[in-house]
């Protein structure tokens, strides 16, 4: 486990309303380099709002999101280009462009944040796409792939510019239990291999104990984080009633 100190992200006092509803207030928490992060919490307590913060897909009401020293919420143009560049991220919905090949949707982020050849284009594609176990599907299309090919799929795109932290939006939603849980198999094996660090948003609660080395739990009443801590930690997290029943599929 990788030590307290190595932070690679910070949120600082996140707060996000939209109009007079208040979504997250005054969220702050740390993700350390090279940790499997998850963040869980009934339906509609904010989890895929928080992620899309600390993406930089919206811009908070208040608070900050650090990558090491530099302001990602607040940066100029230049310091927004220059973390994107570390990011990768799988949607929900896989995000492939319908009209496009596997190669073609994975060439899109290469060229507009490399600066490649062809070549070293091609052999990338080639390379990341045989990580995830799609090796010779460059030329096929979305339509053409199963659920999980999709995922892993965009989960090669998301990988090839070698990212320093993967984002994950819901990554078993619409898998059947097989499909996820080999996902699950792949991500820890990518984490393990590669060191990079994993921010999941998912409810799936045999995914969560798998995968995470760390979990915060949000609650849409406290509009925040009510626990954080290990998965046995909130197994065993007699605190809060929510965060126990979560934990131990308890109504």
């Amino acid at each position: 486990m990788v030590s307290a100190q190595e932070k690679i992200i910070q949120a600082k006092n996140i707060t996000v309303r939209y109009g007079d509803r208040t979504i997250l207030d005054n969220v702050s928490f740390d993700i350390n380099q090279g940790e499997v992060f998850v963040i869980v919490g009934a339906s509609g307590c904010g989890k895929t709002t928080l992620l899309r913060q600390l993406i930089g897909l919206e811009q908070p009401t208040e608070g900050s999101v650090y990558l090491g020293e530099d302001d990602f919420t607040n940066g100029n143009d230049k310091v927004k280009y220059k973390i994107r560049q570390r990011f990768g991220v799988l949607f929900q919905a896989s995000g492939l462009f319908a009209s496009m090949t596997i190669a073609e949707n994975m060439r899109l982020l290469l060229e507009k944040y490399s600066k490649l050849t062809t070549k070293q284009m091609d052999r990338i594609i080639r390379m990341k796409l045989e990580s995830v176990g799609l090796a010779g599907y460059e030329n096929f299309y979305p339509s053409e792939l199963s659920g999980g090919m999709k995922k892993r799929a965009a989960l090669a795109r998301a990988m090839v510019l070698d990212p320093d932290i993967l984002f994950f939006d819901e990554p078993s939603s619409g898998l059947d239990p097989v499909t996820a849980a080999a996902l699950d198999k792949l991500i820890i094996r990518l984490n393990e291999v590669l060191n990079t660090t994993m921010v999941i948003v998912t409810h799936d609660l045999s995914s969560i104990l798998d995968i995470s080395h760390r979990i915060i739990m949000l609650d849409g009443d406290k509009k925040g984080i009510i626990a954080s801590g290990t998965p046995e930690e909130l197994r065993n997290y007699t605190q809060n009633e929510k965060v126990y029943n979560f934990f131990n599929r308890l109504a």
